[in-house]
């Protein structure tokens, strides 16, 4: 009781804060064409003027390059969808004395794919360029507070404490037991924890559509928990998995060179097609289908090149996470990695986070999310007023503020 308690009140602000941008995140695509209709949305050509994505993305990318010499173009977009634009994300290449990278002004640029026009640009997150950035700062506070590395740790910790509140939150609400019960009686006992009462007064609404509240989407939030430590606090969450289940060799694996290289010695034509040839073979061994290209990425601290496609084992409604590896200079195989069917922890991974996304089962799904996440916002309400009610009816009676009351043995482990 004394762990739930304080877990809770630990906890309460960043889950508010977590639960209501969530909730919004859920719809972060729709809402960045709302609020930057002239970045997110390109009118398509008459057919008779411009043939749809004549342009090759490649071809997109060098004049990104070239309008912005200053940064560099790691990534080349390669999904391409009817009437949205191809966006770019710059990196600052790192000083070749000091090993540090510059800031840059703005590092996503948005190109009209059917005429080549810069559309915009914007600096990722920052909400002093005006609404143009409200989406992606509020994933900044989602994930991290808008505290950079600290915040994000910190919200890994809470994330973690979260996990452990879930299994003792859900501990509580079962009822004492008794000898010789059966579990068909233990469960009719139980089964007020799950239910509302209306009529008791506003502590006990409080207090049922907390408990209630954490028992009905339970096995949900603690899916949320539990994956919001894999975003945050990887270093954590994969030892735990790999102890448990089986992983494909990852990234992690490939040794770094010891001076990255900007450039390989395969162009980004030559990378696309060497790409494309791994992994058809990859294909064909495995036994999946490339539905659509989704990126290349060049990869300066390994050293190579990250094709990567949505496949047949793709879980997620949109976009791609199957990934082939492949030397920049060389071409030379370097790795294959799948979202499922290969690993068992590279599943369970990749359905936590798609579910944590709202990246599955569509727009119903979708909904569920938004309404999870205000669940999560109201769970930290409903817990701080219990708690401070308790605190205030101890206060009147003279005992000390954390002493706990008596409470009625009938509805079980009553907090």
């Amino acid at each position: 009781m004394i762990i739930h308690r304080y877990l809770g009140l630990v906890m309460a602000g960043f889950l508010l804060v977590a639960g209501l941008t969530g909730s919004l995140l859920v719809w972060n695509d729709e809402l960045e064409a709302a609020i930057n209709p002239t970045l997110f949305r390109v009118p398509q050509p008459e057919a008779s003027s411009i043939a749809p994505y004549r342009i090759d993305p490649l071809e997109l990318r060098q004049l990104v390059a070239s309008h912005y010499p200053e940064a560099v173009v790691a990534a080349l977009p390669l999904s391409r969808q009817e009437g949205k634009p191809l966006v770019f994300f710059l990196f600052s290449p790192p000083d070749p004395v000091t090993g540090k990278e510059a800031e840059l002004a703005v590092d996503q640029v948005f190109v009209n794919p059917y005429t080549g026009a810069i559309l915009g640009a914007r600096k990722w997150g920052d909400i002093g360029q005006g609404l143009a950035n409200l989406m992606p700062f509020i994933y900044r506070l989602h994930f991290s507070l808008a505290l950079g590395d600290i915040g994000a740790t910190l919200f890994g910790i809470v994330a973690l404490l979260w996990t452990i509140d879930c299994v003792v939150g859900a501990y509580l609400t079962f009822p004492a037991s008794r000898a010789g019960t059966s579990i068909r009686h233990w469960a009719t006992r139980w089964w007020p924890s799950w239910k509302l009462r209306w009529h008791g007064g506003a502590y006990k609404r409080y207090f049922d559509l907390h408990r209630a509240g954490g028992l009905w989407p339970w096995a949900m939030l603690l899916m949320l928990a539990w994956s919001s430590v894999a975003f945050n606090m990887h270093y954590v969450y994969e030892p735990v998995m790999r102890a448990v289940f089986a992983h494909q060799p990852d990234e992690e694996s490939l040794p770094k060179l010891a001076n990255p290289r900007l450039i390989g010695k395969l162009d980004w034509t030559a990378a696309r097609e060497r790409g494309r040839e791994l992994m058809a073979q990859a294909a064909a061994r495995e036994g999946f289908t490339v539905e659509s290209e989704e990126m290349l990425v060049h990869d300066a601290e390994h050293g190579m090149y990250r094709y990567i496609v949505r496949s047949s084992w793709d879980l997620r409604d949109q976009g791609g996470q199957t990934a082939i590896r492949f030397d920049a200079d060389s071409g030379a195989l370097l790795g294959l990695w799948l979202p499922s069917g290969a690993a068992a922890g590279d599943t369970v991974t990749s359905w936590l986070t798609a579910l944590h996304m709202a990246a599955v089962w569509g727009l119903p799904f979708r909904i569920f999310v938004t309404l999870l996440g205000l669940a999560v916002a109201s769970l930290s309400i409903t817990g701080v007023y219990v708690w401070w009610r308790k605190r205030q009816g101890r206060m009147k009676q003279g005992l000390p503020a954390t002493q706990p009351t008596r409470t009625q043995p009938t509805q079980g482990k009553i907090r």
